[in-house]
């Protein structure tokens, strides 16, 4: 019969995969004011919501806004005071979510939102739990380069740049840092010549690795290790290696402070004059700041000695980074290196200001 033929024909088209799927139902959020908005909602931090919408993007919204949210996905809410360890992960609630009258519903449980710390993905939430991290995984951090460039009497030539690396493991918010790896490259050079005297050039090189192991959520050790080159201060190169106890005693959503001090071994060899093997230690401190979209930075560094006096040194750090255009942001930065016993005819500062544009690695 006719009938019989047509579901027959459905069923070869559904076999052969002709026919059409059918879209997920979208995701909803709907504002205290009555708003609605539908999409893909990704996760919580506790305090807010973030919701994808193809119209305006990734938002951010308080959940104190937001009257009503259903999702379709499976998704592990993350409460207050627990612990989450692979032995401990059924103390964590996993499945479909939605959200009214500021409670959230998952696996017939309902939550006040103002108990929660995460919402994520049910996937990442496991993978973060019972998955390893390879060597080369998890690495963030940012680029910066900048030149100026004169052609008049003088011809001058200035070129810096700088690469930053940073890796905290778990990689997810929700779970307690375990280690962070860092991994940071600079260098400043150039030349300035003008007929009928002597160029003069610019050459400064720095490198550092540390890796760091939390024995509490704001306490750790540390080892580290770094390589300097200075032409302006008549060093050729100085070995620093050592390692200490690091503690984060500021931590807040727009700030985070951490001090350190370490014992370490540095080897210093001058161009001129002699060289030096030091044993004495380096205090320090790294504090961020976010001011609207912009981030600031600054870090401190003070290495006395205990087997030579007068050879102890400081340097520090200031920089400030707004974003431009998606990953690119503008820079601007000051440093000065502080060398006490440099060789006759050069001066203990090295001071340097430095614009340009920066790259987000991830």
């Amino acid at each position: 019969t006719i009938e019989s033929m047509r579901t027959l024909t459905s069923l070869l088209l559904i076999a052969a995969g002709t026919l059409p799927a059918q879209k997920p139902e979208l995701d909803s959020l709907i504002f205290t004011n009555g708003e609605k908005l539908v999409g893909k909602f990704l996760r919580s931090s506790g305090a807010a919501v973030t919701f994808h919408s193809d119209s305006v993007g990734n938002i951010t919204v308080d959940w104190a806004k937001i009257k009503e949210l259903k999702a379709g996905g499976e998704y592990a809410v993350i409460g207050k005071g627990v612990d989450i360890k692979r032995a401990a992960m059924s103390a964590v609630p996993q499945g479909k979510v939605d959200m009214a009258d500021q409670k959230i519903r998952i696996a017939e449980k309902s939550i006040p939102v103002a108990d929660t710390v995460q919402i994520v993905d049910r996937r990442t939430f496991n993978e973060s739990i019972v998955g390893k991290t390879g060597l080369f995984e998890k690495w963030h951090g940012v680029a910066t380069g900048g030149a100026s460039i004169v052609e008049a009497t003088q011809t001058s030539r200035v070129f810096n740049a700088s690469v930053g690396l940073v890796r905290a493991l778990p990689a997810e918010g929700f779970l307690a840092r375990r280690s962070r790896s860092t991994l940071n490259f600079s260098v400043a050079f150039g030349s300035t010549r003008q007929p009928g005297t002597t160029g003069v050039k610019t050459e400064i090189y720095h490198a550092d690795g540390e890796h760091d192991l939390y024995f509490s959520p704001r306490a750790y050790t540390f080892v580290h290790a770094s390589l300097d080159h200075n032409f302006s201060q008549g060093l050729d190169l100085q070995e620093s290696a050592g390692g200490g106890l690091g503690v984060t005693v500021l931590k807040q959503a727009r700030q985070e402070l951490n001090i350190r001090a370490s014992a370490d071994f540095t080897r210093q060899q001058f161009s001129i004059g002699p060289n030096h093997n030091l044993f004495g230690a380096i205090f320090g401190d790294t504090y961020t700041r976010k001011l609207l979209k912009a981030v600031f930075l600054q870090q401190i560094q003070i290495s006395p000695s205990f087997t030579q006096s007068d050879a102890y040194a400081a340097n520090g750090t200031a920089s400030i980074s707004a974003p431009v255009y998606k990953k690119m942001s503008f820079t601007f930065g000051v440093s000065d290196a502080f060398v006490n016993n440099p060789p006759p005819g050069f001066k203990k500062n090295s001071f340097q200001a430095t614009t340009g544009i920066a790259y987000i690695l991830n």
